[in-house]
This record gives C-alpha cells, sequence and structure tokens, in this order.
C-alpha cells in the first residue's frame, strides 16, 4: 500500500487513480482508520464511488456465516465499516480485473505494467495496435511509450535492428504473427513528470500579484505616454525622397514620354 517516497493514503486522498495502487486489505484499513473521523457517514457514499471505480463492491445484508462463506467462494472479501455508534456497514469488495482492452482507462493505464499491457493488447483478437480504437490508443500512450514495427520474420531479430535496441532500452515486446511477416509491439512505461513546487504562501502570492498589477499599469501609462510625445515631436521637415517608397516599377523613358504627353494635354 505505501511505497517508497510517496505519503500513506488515507480516506480524503484517495482518488480514482491512486485506489488502483490498493489491495482489498488496504480498503479495509482505510475505511477502519476513517471510523475516527466524525465525518465518515456523510461521506461514505463518496469514498464508496471512488473504491467502486477499481473495485466490485456487494453489501452484506444477511449477515450469516453460510452467506459469507459464498461471497468469499466468489474472491470477494468480507469486512465492515462504522459508520456512527448505532450502524455498521458490512460489504464484500474484489479488485477489478483487467482482461480487455475496453477495461483500460486514463485512471488505471499507469497502474499496470508493460508485460500486463501487452498481453491485454494479445487478447484484443490478436489484430496488432492497428486494431485498436483510437480512443483506446490515446489511453494507452497516456502511460506508455508505444513503437511498433512489421517485418519479414527472418530479418526482425536482426542483429543491431530496431527489435534489439528497444529491448536494450528496456522495452517489453509482443510479436504478432501476420503470414510471413511479424508485427512487433514495443511499450515501456512513461516516467513521472515531476511538478514544479509552487509557493503556495497566500500573503506573498498577494503580495506579488498587487505588484505585478502596479507594475503593469506603469507600463501601460509609461507606452501611453510615449506614444503621444512621438506623436507630437511629428516634423514634416524631417521627411526626405528616402521616406517614400513606391511599388510601381516602370521604364524612366516611359514615366518622361506620360509626362511629356500630360503637357500636351495642358496646352489644348
Amino acid at each position: 500500500m505505501k511505497e517508497a517516497g510517496k505519503k500513506a493514503l488515507t480516506l480524503k486522498t484517495l482518488n480514482k487513480s491512486n485506489v488502483w495502487d490498493l489491495q482489498e486489505n488496504d480498503i479495509f484499513r482505510l475505511l477502519e482508520a476513517g471510523e475516527k473521523d466524525a465525518d465518515l457517514s456523510d461521506n461514505i457514499k463518496h469514498y464508496l464511488d471512488i473504491i467502486r471505480s477499481a473495485f466490485e463492491i456487494e453489501e452484506v445484508k444477511i449477515d450469516r456465516p453460510e452467506v459469507i462463506s459464498k461471497y468469499e467462494a466468489r474472491g470477494l472479501k468480507v469486512g465492515s465499516v462504522k459508520l456512527d455508534e448505532k450502524n455498521r456497514l458490512k460489504f464484500g469488495i474484489k479488485k477489478k480485473t483487467i482482461m480487455r482492452v475496453t477495461d483500460l482507462t486514463y485512471e488505471n493505464i499507469r497502474h499496470i505494467s508493460a508485460s500486463k499491457l501487452l498481453e491485454v493488447i494479445e487478447r484484443n483478437f490478436g489484430g496488432g495496435w492497428e486494431s485498436l480504437s483510437q480512443s483506446i490508443q490515446n489511453i494507452i500512450q497516456n502511460g506508455f511509450d508505444i513503437s511498433t514495427t512489421t517485418l519479414p520474420k527472418d530479418r526482425l531479430h536482426k542483429k543491431g535492428g530496431m527489435y534489439e535496441k528497444k529491448v536494450e532500452d528496456g522495452f517489453e515486446v509482443l510479436e504478432i504473427p501476420k503470414g510471413a511477416w511479424t508485427e512487433a509491439i514495443f511499450a515501456k512505461l512513461k516516467p513521472i513528470e515531476e511538478k514544479a513546487k509552487l509557493d503556495l504562501d497566500e500573503d506573498n502570492l498577494k503580495i506579488r500579484d498587487d505588484e505585478d498589477d502596479e507594475d503593469e499599469d506603469d507600463d501601460l501609462r509609461d507606452d501611453k505616454y510615449n506614444d503621444e510625445d512621438e506623436f507630437d515631436e511629428f516634423d514634416d521637415d524631417k521627411l526626405t525622397e528616402e521616406s517614400y517608397r513606391t511599388t510601381i516599377e516602370e521604364n524612366p523613358e516611359d514615366l518622361s514620354l506620360e509626362a511629356a504627353d500630360v503637357a500636351d494635354d495642358d496646352d489644348l
């Protein structure tokens, strides 16, 4: 339940992603620890909804040994949680298995191994990577680096080729025969990107926001005044021939001829 470098989970920090790290006994321990919270009864539905995303849950309404044994025969672990002084909820839970590609979600994709992922893909009628829908491919690539190649059988394991390099780089590989060719699907769990730590000191944040706003207002005022100054300093005398440009390309002799024609018209 507890991994090195990670804080122990509690009911209040449980979500639909990290719940996949837990097993049945872990769930009962969390609920037992949560009995000390006065608001457990009010929030039990919320907690159970999160747990249901990764576990099958069935309430045990008849608390008799023969009934409980039937739940256990189906692989459910049975336990209870004290909601308040008068009420106790008894139920059986069982971790959901990921057997088909349709069982994959954005919440659980990072909680399976590369070898497990390839087992799931192999069960998809042996169709290979392209047989998966785009939505399933997106889910998989959210948690794994994926690459594929399709080559003749005798060339797939060529020394120094892609297959050898990927395996050396830590990729798991699934080979899918396709006649005289073989498709190789390489999968490797993506590393978790550490988010930059933020300064959450509200007072400091407020001060910095106020200072930024004042600086921005000052910059706007300065820009406005600078623009007005530039407009006031505009001087017609500073214009030169170089200040003008034309996109008309004419032969100078043609321009002289046109000027002469204009002069003739004026004489008339």
